[in-house]
């Protein structure tokens, strides 16, 4: 019998017996080349009233519908660009050789065709409470994961990079993630993370990286390959 993970139930023993997992920081790699991007005055004006409404507020105390609403979609939002759109609560399905893997995304940046996500380009975790609750870095593996396959099915290009973050009330840990071997028994997933970011003291940050991320499949789509400042 084929195994199925789920994202939300995912343990990192689950996903070392079907895919080849290396993981590493890179605090001072792709992350903070991303601080050199530009910011629009509108993008400022617009992180600056989304910063007036939580500058007074006790983030961890909000239940997480709140935090989603006042503090991190409205940030993917502002990211939008072109054809790369904001997305919640986007169900997620794919078929490896060896397992599949599913669930729902609680945030997507991606590319939109005809009101519909056709291509997912960063999943958002955001972490919930609870100790019954499992590690948000596995959960988002999981995610990029199944990304990663969805967009192969797409374009048949290998490797697969793409991007994931997970929050923890308005802190953001993003990573990048490259997935080779995609046909093969066990697929091979490397993954880089970033340091912690918050919106109150790092809402600027938090931009750039979303803007670099999605600059960089806008720039796939229209003249690849690419070399990116992520």
């Amino acid at each position: 019998m084929t195994p199925k993970l789920t994202f939300s139930g995912t343990t990192l023993k689950e996903l070392k017996a079907v895919v080849q997992l290396e993981e590493s920081d890179a605090f001072t790699a792709a992350w903070v080349k991303a601080t050199a991007i530009a910011l629009t005055p509108d993008e400022l004006q617009q992180l600056d009233r989304l910063k007036s409404h939580l500058v007074n507020e006790k983030l961890h105390l909000l239940n997480e519908a709140t935090l989603w609403a006042r503090a991190i979609y409205p940030m993917l939002l502002i990211a939008e660009q072109g054809n790369v759109r904001a997305w919640s609560e986007v169900p997620l399905q794919a078929r490896y050789a060896q397992f599949e893997i599913e669930g729902v995304v609680d945030g997507v940046l991606g590319r939109s065709v005809a009101g519909r996500l056709e291509a997912p380009y960063l999943t958002v975790v955001e972490t919930k409470r609870g100790v019954e609750n499992q590690n948000p870095l596995f959960q988002l593996y999981a995610q990029l994961l199944a990304a990663a396959r969805l967009n192969w099915e797409l374009e048949q290009s290998e490797p697969q990079t793409l991007f994931g973050c997970y929050t923890i009330a308005d802190s953001w840990t993003f990573v990048r993630a490259v997935v080779t071997q995609l046909e093969s028994d066990r697929p091979h997933l490397q993954v880089e993370s970033s340091k912690e970011y918050t919106e109150k003291n790092d809402a600027e940050i938090i931009l750039r990286i979303l803007k670099g991320i999605v600059s960089h499949f806008l720039n796939q789509q229209n003249q690849p390959p690419l070399t990116s400042v992520l």
